[in-house]
């Protein structure tokens, strides 16, 4: 079954483009966060980071890079986010890999502070050596 994202690098939704290559798809998000706000997509389908090999998450982030400056150009943004939500804990709502390249202004207000939180004692090295302990 085709997703919403393979369905627009299709052709068979309508979009407004702003970057193609051989691997990867750009267009203008319907509901964004600023003016210019633009998701980056691979063609190839994988649900996110997760799925992706290094190498293809290497070329979405290239083409990233290669948006970003131009979109900073392009609105006259003093700042871009580059977010990525991988499954739906994070926000992931097409679950088709893709890269969220927002403008931003001072003072915009387009996201709220965040809540943070803290280790407790020794917490912060136990964390650490569960991920290390995850590479092997």
């Amino acid at each position: 079954m085709e997703d919403l994202f393979s369905k627009i690098i299709a052709g068979e939704i309508p979009c407004t483009k702003v970057y193609e290559d051989d691997e990867t798809f750009a267009f203008l998000d319907i509901n964004p966060c600023s003016k210019g706000h633009t998701l980056v997509v691979p063609k190839k389908h994988s649900r996110n980071i997760f799925t992706m090999t290094a190498e293809e998450f290497g070329k979405l982030m290239q083409t990233a890079h290669k948006i970003s400056a131009a979109l900073k150009a392009a609105t006259n943004a003093d700042g871009i986010n580059v977010i990525m939500n991988n499954e739906a804990a994070a926000g992931q709502v097409v679950f088709h890999a893709h890269i969220h390249l927002i403008p931003r202004h001072t003072d915009d207000h387009v996201f709220p502070k965040p809540n943070h939180t803290t280790y407790a004692e020794g917490e912060m090295e136990s964390v650490a050596q569960k991920i290390t302990l995850a590479f092997q």
